[in-house]
């Protein structure tokens, strides 16, 4: 059966004769190919949605995280017989492909996996913070604290030169910015409770740069939300809280040597479907590894069952 591909993608990620010419080889001989470029003013949210209207039976997300979190966002709202979703990661994290095992660093094999046309129903986040009134989609993780910091410390013109690695020379800058609060948080509408902490990570997913898996029992597709609470302020609770991180509950696991996560005093796993927070004061917040300003009041939810992915 012939089918309409929907291509949104972002000019200052990929060479258009480069990706034209992949897209021409990659696709069945009787797809329909629609184009559509991101701009500055809009990533993608217009240009999806057009392609909906179009009847594609699959949008193509060429670009990075907020590319492919925005294209994903208007198919999680446009309901059960929206197009699927496939990805061409053109980022510096390139989260939400790492965590479904999309192919990096080649555009052809990705598009391979959206031609095979095997799919995966995921999980989509929606976070509203503040005094907003409009809530907005994540695909990984959101989160406050360390991470948000080390986000707005990292250089830009060095991320796009180096990549992730642009981060670990952020890191120093962000430990010593990230400081230990008070704030009071709810799970799916249950009491509030005080918790202590520097960073709150809540994800759909849990791997990230580097190999590294934060939240090791985070699944894109079981309908509900994982949390990571961090809240070490010492060398040893550092120490103890990265070998949690990466021996406990990474290589051992990955080795089948533990199934359950090890939680600490200064790495703290919960989970739920919806999430209250309340800070005393604002802190720095990231979006699916992108800087997203500030909030002092949040609530996430999940939307299961979101989207169909081209994995």
């Amino acid at each position: 059966m012939a089918q309409r591909w929907g291509i949104v993608w972002n000019p200052t990620k990929i060479d258009e004769d480069e990706l034209r010419a992949a897209v021409d080889a990659a696709s069945p001989a009787d797809t329909e190919i629609l184009w559509w470029e991101t701009t500055a003013d809009d990533p993608g949210r217009a240009m999806a949605s057009e392609a909906v209207d179009a009847g594609c039976d699959v949008v193509i997300a060429v670009g990075g995280d907020g590319t492919v979190r925005t294209i994903a966002e208007v198919l999680a709202q446009a309901g059960d017989d929206a197009p699927a979703l496939g990805i061409v990661p053109q980022g510096t994290g390139n989260l939400l492909a790492r965590n479904l095992g999309v192919p990096l660093g080649s555009v052809p094999k990705a598009l391979d996996v959206v031609a095979a046309g095997r799919e995966r129903r995921i999980d989509m986040g929606w976070s509203t913070t503040d005094e907003e009134e409009t809530a907005t989609g994540f695909l990984v993780m959101v989160g406050f604290g360390l991470d948000a910091h080390m986000l707005s410390e990292t250089d830009d013109e060095l991320k796009d030169k180096a990549g992730w690695l642009a981060y670990v020379e952020a890191m120093g800058r962000a430990v010593a910015a990230a400081q230990t609060v008070d704030f009071t948080i709810a799970i799916d509408g249950g009491d509030e409770q005080t918790l202590i902490g520097h960073t709150l990570l809540i994800g759909n997913c849990g791997a990230i740069q580097g190999g590294v898996t934060l939240l090791p029992d985070a699944e894109p597709d079981d309908g509900r939300l994982d949390l990571l609470l961090v809240s070490a302020d010492n060398v040893a609770q550092w120490a103890q809280t990265l070998r949690t991180v990466v021996w406990d509950n990474g290589i051992r696991r990955l080795l089948g040597g533990g199934e359950d996560t090890v939680s600490t005093d200064s790495a703290q796993h919960l989970t739920g479907e919806s999430i209250e927070v309340t800070l005393p004061a604002p802190v720095a917040f990231e979006i699916d590894g992108e800087e997203a300003g500030e909030v002092s009041r949040l609530h996430v939810r999940v939307q299961s069952a979101a989207l169909r992915v081209r994995c």
